[in-house]
């Protein structure tokens, strides 16, 4: 039905066309005479600018209205990916819908979305938030080869293509379109046009820094507009006798701005890339129209002024439009250019059985491990996204700088073969961070954290990792981390831990009453099963000694409690960020026993303890929030639960509230107010949570007059160390208490 649609709209413009050049009456119309001149060919040139380059779309969406063709389309980075996308026949209705709808902070992140990451990975960021992470070899430390991952951009540039342009070659789309990168070893311009769109596309906009290079044709390439950010001449090479050239470059900064050594090398670069546009400025002819949106303030990674950027673009070619005007085709005319040039042939994607599939070797990592992974199997029927989506789905282990999956067709059925890229630096990756907070009173907490992992030690890719903590509470644990076979979902786990920290005991109307200094070691061994990305359940024995000591008021006796632990937890996370969640669950289940009772007392019962946790996010508009649930259970002489402190009933001294039970309930919400610059974080929230919580015990029953209720207000920042808070909370019965907070809160 929709090649009919097309069909019949095209046999109506030929029609109209034809009564259009037939009737003398229509000032706009060409008349048939064989003297007329062929309309001139026109190119569009669409510069880099990063986010500025959104201004593109507002550009097309004015042309369109103006009715003004084009016959080719050159562009460099963001222009590449918008003219690339029109050529290939995008409506900009589609293009604009992309812009608003993509997550760009995910696009320009460091890694995949953290709700696609493996559970290991996730694990990682509950033990340590920070995002401060390095290469840690023999001969240094490295940094990553880019600031942000590939399977986000990669997916959005998939997504602002029509079906089946993805792998088509620059050359053959709709209209001739050309995509200019660098070559970064040489420095020497690259056009891709016989290219696959998406590479040509991927490959220019890999801006240093902030997107990994591409290889393409065994050339190392990034961003076109270190080298021809407009690039007028190629379009005059491809044939054009006017180009309409859209220049959105980033203006060099003031010197005041040049504060730091990273703005002096953005502006170093900034140079380069003005110095090619001003050669190409002069290249421009008095026929020729040049276009420059007004977007001050929008800054290259200021993808949240998508709206403005875009109406900034309309506004440039309305304030040339007498101009444009005289380039436009008659209304009928203009109808069967776009007809041809957004009707491509779709190819239609069917599922075909799968009767091979490789994975071509990477290094370290065992390519059968890799096959399992990606969740394929010989004999399942699969479409060519689904094979490109299992691959991609590997970025989620985080140490792959790249997968390419190749899908062939033959009569015996459908191959898939995917080429991975291993990270040379993620294989030893070091993170540290920091975690402190305080009450801006007598309770002050501050970690120095740092967390080595080891990654692929053998074939089932075992891996080690270290994490060690200084400060207020000192640690250090190891674990061994070894899967029951290559890819397999089941594990062993043995691992050692050392701590040593202090705690405060409180009374039952929450006063400090005395303090302990503590240390402990501990052999613990884990079975367990990752259930998919999202979760895990696992059995843990442990042996432990551990010494203590009251040192406020100051006691000289020792104690020292040799014990064997079992646990089984079930753990749940899928959220998308742990600084301020806005989607996904958080979920934990806990069950320990001592396995022998305490010997120093007689009719003790075994020690035991049970807890439930869970947080569920949520998000509507720019608010986002959370509903957070907690109970916990103590038995048999085992350690009393808390409650007490920021979101846990703010405004009470941390810790006070203890009983052998505990309840505590939590709903948080907070407004967008602004971003971070992308390369030091994400999200500025201001809000608030309303709690309640109560410890109590079987001689002391819970009642709802027994519930504590408190609140708090706060400024919450995504940082690359992890969650900051500022904020005041208070309770009922009027304690209160100020807030710095930068870790987990969870």
């Amino acid at each position: 039905m929709a090649y009919l649609r097309i069909l019949a709209a095209a046999l109506c413009c030929g029609f109209f066309l034809s009564a259009a050049q037939a009737a003398p009456s229509d000032a706009t119309s060409v008349a048939p005479d064989a003297s007329a001149k062929p309309r001139p060919k026109i190119a569009l040139v669409l510069s880099g600018g990063g986010a500025r380059g959104f201004a593109h779309i507002g550009v097309l969406r004015a042309l369109q209205e103006l009715r003004i063709p084009v016959d080719f389309v050159v562009g460099t980075s963001m222009g590449s990916v918008v003219g690339g996308a029109y050529a290939a026949g995008s409506s900009v209705d589609q293009l604009e819908q992309l812009v608003r709808r993509t997550d760009w902070n995910a696009v320009v992140a460091d890694r995949p979305p953290r709700d696609e990451l493996f559970y290991r990975r996730r694990e990682e960021d509950l033990l340590l938030p920070s995002r401060i992470e390095f290469g840690a070899h023999t001969d240094g430390v490295s940094l990553p080869p880019a600031a942000a991952g590939n399977e986000a951009l990669e997916l959005a540039l998939t997504r602002v293509l029509p079906p089946g342009a993805r792998d088509k070659p620059a050359n053959l789309l709709q209209l001739p379109f050309r995509s200019v990168a660098s070559d970064l070893v040489t420095g020497e311009l690259v056009e891709l046009n016989d290219t696959p769109l998406f590479l040509a596309m991927r490959a220019s906009l890999a801006v240093p820094g902030v997107f990994a290079p591409v290889r393409v044709n065994q050339r190392l390439l990034v961003d076109g507009g270190l080298v021809r950010n407009l690039p007028v001449d190629v379009a005059r090479e491809m044939g054009a006798d006017i180009i309409i050239a859209v220049n959105v470059g980033t203006p060099l900064a003031q010197e005041k701005e040049l504060v730091s050594a990273v703005s002096v090398a953005q502006q170093m670069l900034q140079i380069l890339t003005e110095q090619n546009v001003q050669r190409s400025l002069k290249e421009l002819r008095p026929n020729d129209v040049l276009l420059q949106p007004h977007l001050g303030g929008i800054g290259f990674l200021d993808f949240g002024q998508h709206d403005r950027a875009m109406k900034e673009g309309e506004a440039a070619v309305r304030a040339m439009s007498e101009k444009l005007v005289q380039l436009a085709l008659p209304e009928a005319q203009y109808a069967a250019y776009e007809v041809k040039r957004s009707s491509a042939p779709v190819a239609i994607d069917q599922p075909v059985q799968l009767t091979k599939l490789e994975v071509a070797p990477s290094g370290r990592i065992n390519p059968r491990e890799l096959e399992v992974q990606t969740g394929l199997q010989i004999g399942q029927m699969v479409t060519g996204e689904q094979a490109a989506t299992a691959g991609n789905r590997l970025f989620g282990r985080g140490d792959l700088a790249r997968v390419e999956t190749e899908v062939r067709d033959d009569e015996n059925g459908r191959s898939v073969l995917i080429k991975p890229t291993e990270s040379g630096w993620a294989h030893s990756r070091l993170r540290v961070g920091l975690e402190l907070n305080s009450d801006f009173s007598d309770n002050s907490a501050f970690q120095l954290k740092a967390m080595h992992v080891l990654s692929s030690l053998n074939d089932w890719g075992g891996e080690l990792r270290t994490i060690a903590s200084v400060g207020t509470e000192r640690s250090l644990a190891t674990q061994f981390w070894q899967p029951l076979g290559a890819g397999s979902q089941w594990y062993v786990a043995p691992s050692l831990e050392f701590g040593a920290a202090s705690s405060d005991v409180f009374n039952s109307t929450g006063f400090r009453r005395a303090r302990y200094a503590y240390d402990y070691s501990a052999g613990l061994i884990s079975l367990g099963r990752q259930l998919g990305r999202w979760g895990d359940l696992r059995y843990t024995l442990a042996r432990q000694v551990s010494n203590s000591h009251m040192t406020i008021p100051e006691e000289e006796t020792r104690y020292r409690v040799y014990q064997t632990v079992q646990q089984l937890s079930f753990n749940v996370d899928t959220l998308d960020t742990i600084a301020f969640p806005t989607r996904g669950t958080l979920f934990s289940l806990s069950w320990q026993r001592a396995v022998t009772k305490n010997k120093n007392e007689e009719n003790s019962a075994v020690p035991a303890r049970q807890e439930v946790k869970g947080l569920e996010a949520f998000h509507v508009g720019r608010w986002a929030g959370h509903v957070y649930g907690e109970w916990a259970r103590s038995q048999g002489g085992a350690t009393d639960n808390n409650l007490g402190g920021f979101l846990r009933l703010s405004g009470t001294t941390p810790n006070s509230v203890v009983g052998s039970r505990t309840v505590l309930g939590r709903v948080v919400m907070a407004r967008s107010i602004g971003s971070m610059p992308a390369a030091l974080g994400g999200d500025v929230r201001l809000g608030f949570s309303l709690e309640a919580g109560a410890a109590y015990s079987p001689a002391d029953p819970l009642s709802w007059g027994k519930l504590k209720q408190a609140g708090s207000a706060f400024i919450a920042v995504d940082t690359r160390f992890g969650p900051l808070y500022f904020g005041a909370g208070a309770t009922k019965e009027g304690k209160g208490s100020g807030y710095l907070f930068l870790g987990p809160i969870w």
